[in-house]
């Protein structure tokens, strides 16, 4: 996609349901009335909407894109509740609420919350779903996870900044990664721990996925290319794209590839429409 002049960025907040203001970033919203579809941004563990901006720039020129910061993180209000899987898909759902015809796109953490936001509230106001390299309960199951949440524990500076190190193949300046950590430590970090700690088996990820009714597309590195070629055998219809040589943020280190794929999946749901 030629790059052309980005759109622009314009921030504003609601409330939810529970009294908690979330903030979201908005481009594009010129489109907000087109039949063309909506493209809600979803961002993962401890990171914040802002980590979107190339994309919302990119898309936000043919398309009304928002990205949104959940309750503790980016810009949003740190509440001191509702860290968990049902809250969470319900704040999602608020975020919705506004929009129809709309692609949701979650990556790693915000991947598993846009499922439990299909299985709490269906699929009616969605045109499509985009999982970004995260473990959707097919076969193999990803390695354990070690000792991590303990390390949170032990020095919560130390492993968010190799947390944030390891997301990106493309090394960021030691400014940028002390940046992230700053925003990821907003939250307090037993409530960071309970995003990481939701009380499901894997098999629920699954049958979430397998019932949506709407075009699915999973975009992965190589960590999950098993369970994508799993699930698109299981799942017939669901559309893969492998980005081996990306890191797990592979839209920030591949940027122009992930924004051509996600314009031409939105493309393809509008002219479906």
């Amino acid at each position: 996609m030629a790059q052309g002049c980005a759109a622009t960025l314009t921030r504003r907040a609601f409330q939810t349901s529970d009294g908690v203001t979330l903030s979201l970033l908005e481009a594009g919203h010129e489109y907000s009335q087109s039949p063309n579809v909506k493209i809600a941004l979803v961002t993962g563990w401890s990171m914040p909407a802002s980590i979107w901006q190339n994309q919302l720039e990119q898309l936000g020129r043919q398309f009304h894109a928002l990205a949104l910061d959940p309750r503790g993180q980016g810009e949003s209000q740190v509440p001191a509740r509702g860290f968990n899987a049902e809250r969470r898909a319900t704040d999602l759902k608020e975020f919705l609420d506004p929009l129809s015809n709309v692609l949701l796109i979650g990556w790693s953490l915000g991947a598993i919350e846009s499922l439990q936001y299909v299985h709490m509230f269906g699929a009616s106001r969605l045109a499509g779903v985009v999982l970004v390299d995260s473990s959707v309960g097919e076969e193999p199951a990803p390695p354990p996870g070690g000792t991590f949440l303990q390390a949170l524990r032990d020095d919560r500076d130390k492993t968010l900044d190799g947390f944030v190190r390891a997301i990106f193949k493309n090394s960021l300046g030691d400014a940028e990664v002390a940046a992230l950590v700053n925003v990821a430590k907003r939250m307090p970090n037993e409530n960071s721990i309970a995003l990481l700690s939701y009380p499901f088996p894997r098999s629920h990820w699954k049958e979430i996925v397998h019932a949506i009714k709407k075009p699915l597309l999973y975009v992965v590195t190589p960590q999950f290319e098993e369970q994508a070629w799993n699930l698109q055998r299981n799942r017939p219809g669901t559309q893969i794209e492998i980005f081996k040589g990306a890191g797990h943020a592979l839209f920030i280190d591949e940027a122009e590839r992930f924004n051509e794929l996600i314009m031409g999946f939105a493309q393809s749901l509008s002219h479906a429409n």
